[in-house]
């Protein structure tokens, strides 16, 4: 039998990875995280949580390290479609706003509160193989920074370790929903170019740039152009990046004041499915389930995957329910909650021009308030873009009576006399 020496090993210390360690060890389990990387340190990211995002934060006790951290509330998204604008408010879950912190901020709260609570931490360790014992996970193979290799086991071991995932190819871990990549988008770090709390998306024929502010007075802008025009772009991409921002002559002239402060990073992601779990292993994050990051949906995705997974491994590790079933309702429950976001990030994500229908519907939405921090709230992760699209809701926005009147109550009994 071999020994267990933990009840948990997880690889990766990212935002899916950090979280699910905490938990954990604040469960009162053994837990042993690694991550290649040493903290604080970047990584391609969208920057941004939602309020779904910050709720957790602030059930995790974390909020107000990353408030506290200087980086911007913003309580606004607006998204300049060129013939009109829809402009509203991403409040829910119990909060007013979102913010988009930095990795270095982020990641090094969420590894510090991993560390805190427990979990036995180890920055600069790479994951060679998996320790699989007939058709079981049991441990990992790996080595430090000072290079001498180490075996650890675990009761399971989870896969926080991205759209690459080691864990995720050394199990066979089926793909499934898969899409082809739909865009690739390059962004930089700008100062000099102020946001006053704004999220701002510009979409036009076959391009799409967005800005929005984050640590150290910086401003995020990135921009996005179709997979189909992704060869030509290479010939030069700093003139793609310019004229994706030219098309757009209002914010063009606001960075023409500005100064870039960062090389180019571009990035392109499939979108994709992975089954979570398998006898000694689970998934989470970015390495069960991946779509492109025009939503900006990951780090609030790895954040509801961490409490998820840790729920279900909990109720196996008391023994109230079998691995299998505990594990089966943690991938069914994922699926069912992001499948509505995963089909309509891959609308967006092509940036082909919306059908004649979905115009419609847009510029309706752009008349009326409510309907527009109703789409604010979509794209916020807030509501579900079943709910948003579904046929009686979109009628009542064409037909300009929405929100839906509030019920009328009948009249009280007049008692007999």
């Amino acid at each position: 039998m071999t020994n267990r020496t933990y009840d948990a090993i997880v690889v990766g210390a990212r935002c899916a990875g950090a979280p699910t360690a905490m938990l954990l060890a604040r469960r009162g389990y053994r837990v042993l995280v690694v991550d290649r990387a040493t903290f604080p340190s970047d990584t391609v990211s969208t920057h941004l949580v939602h309020p779904p995002g910050l709720a957790a934060l602030d059930r995790w006790g974390l909020l107000s390290r990353v408030v506290g951290s200087g980086c911007p509330a913003i309580d606004t998204y607006c998204f300049d479609f060129g013939p009109f604008t829809i402009e509203g408010s991403p409040a829910g879950a119990g909060f007013e706003v979102s913010y988009a912190p930095r990795r270095t901020v982020l990641d090094e709260v969420l590894v510090d509160a991993a560390r805190e609570a427990g979990a036995e931490v180890r920055e600069g360790f790479g994951v060679e193989d998996l320790v699989i014992e007939g058709d079981t996970v049991t441990g990992i193979r790996g080595h430090g920074r000072d290079g001498a290799r180490v075996t650890e086991y675990a009761r399971v071991v989870v896969g926080a370790d991205g759209i690459n995932s080691l864990v995720a190819r050394a199990v066979g871990a089926a793909r499934y929903a898969e899409k082809p990549k739909l865009q690739c988008s390059y962004y930089s770090y700008w100062s000099g170019l102020p946001m006053h709390g704004r999220f701002e998306t510009y979409v036009r024929p076959d391009r799409a740039f967005a800005a929005w502010p984050t640590n150290d007075d910086r401003t995020v802008v990135i921009c996005g152009l179709p997979m189909r025009d992704f060869a030509a772009n290479r010939a030069d991409v700093e003139a793609g990046y310019l004229a994706t921002i030219a098309l757009a002559p209002s914010f063009a002239e606001r960075a023409a004041s500005a100064t870039r402060e960062s090389r180019l990073v571009g990035a392109a992601v499939p979108n994709f499915f992975r089954r979570p779990y398998g006898p000694g292993w689970a998934l989470v994050g970015d390495a069960g389930y991946v779509k492109d990051f025009i939503t900006a949906q990951g780090i609030q995705d790895a954040f509801r995957d961490a409490e998820s997974c840790v729920r279900a491994l909990d109720e196996t590790f008391t023994g109230r329910r079998s691995f299998e079933a505990a594990m089966e309702e943690y991938r069914a429950s994922r699926d069912e909650q992001v499948m509505p976001m995963y089909e309509f990030t891959a609308e967006l994500g092509a940036l082909d021009p919306p059908p004649p229908e979905l115009g419609r519907l847009l510029a309706a939405v752009s008349g009326s308030g409510p309907a527009m921090d109703a789409f604010a709230r979509v794209t916020a992760g807030v509501t579900s873009p079943a709910e948003f699209f579904a046929p009686d809701n979109a009628a009542r926005i064409l037909a300009h009576t929405y929100p839906a009147p509030a019920p009328v109550p009948a009249p009280a009994p007049v008692p007999a006399p």
